[in-house]
């Protein structure tokens, strides 16, 4: 499978068998996971795997209303995305270690679908203070997202996304764009 079948094949998949995944795979994946790219090659993330009663107490970490819930207690492995605000910068008010982490949260969903398995970011209804108390977070350390990690029991339908041209501009906001290129790579315009 290549990077753009993998990106258009991936999905969120909260339904999984009980399956183990093999140990090996798990490594395929957070080695994926860990050559995203960094702010100045920091590389200030960590990845907490779980499994067993573990991956539970994880589930206790969601609210109730998070539709991903049930997938921790299903899937034989959850990953918890940490990162480190001190091993990434700061700029404006923005802070790049959580880009950093959604880099390797990406990463790490292409490999697992490329070997087969399934994943769902959640970085929302997450209760931050009782996963950093039930795995002995440090406090400096930040949960930026998790996900169960598994094999699919089942297939989600595709999700509509929008058209290029609603999305992408070219020179100048507004400007749509024809999704071709030109024999020189450079893209041509409809407009």
């Amino acid at each position: 499978m290549d990077v753009l079948e993998a990106i258009r094949e991936r999905k969120s998949f909260r339904r999984f068998k009980e399956d183990p995944v093999p140990w090996d795979l798990v490594q395929q994946v957070l080695e994926a996971a860990r050559m995203a790219p960094s702010w100045h090659n920091k590389q200030g993330w960590y990845f907490l795997v779980l499994t067993g009663e573990n991956k539970n107490l994880l589930a206790d970490c969601t609210y109730e209303t998070n539709p991903a819930r049930n997938a921790f207690m299903q899937a034989p492995v959850s990953l918890v995305l940490c990162g480190d605000p001190t091993q990434s910068g700061s700029y404006d008010g923005k802070e790049y270690y959580m880009v950093d982490v959604a880099c390797a949260m990406e990463n790490l969903m292409l490999a697992a679908i490329e070997k087969g398995l399934g994943t769902c970011c959640v970085a929302g209804m997450l209760n931050e203070e009782l996963i950093r108390k039930y795995f002995n977070i440090p406090e400096n350390i930040r949960v930026v997202a998790v996900t169960p990690l598994g094999y699919p029991s089942y297939q989600p339908k595709p999700r509509p996304r929008k058209p290029l041209n609603e999305v992408a501009f070219l020179n100048g906001w507004g400007n749509g764009i024809e999704h071709k290129l030109t024999d020189s790579g450079l893209w041509i315009s409809t407009e």
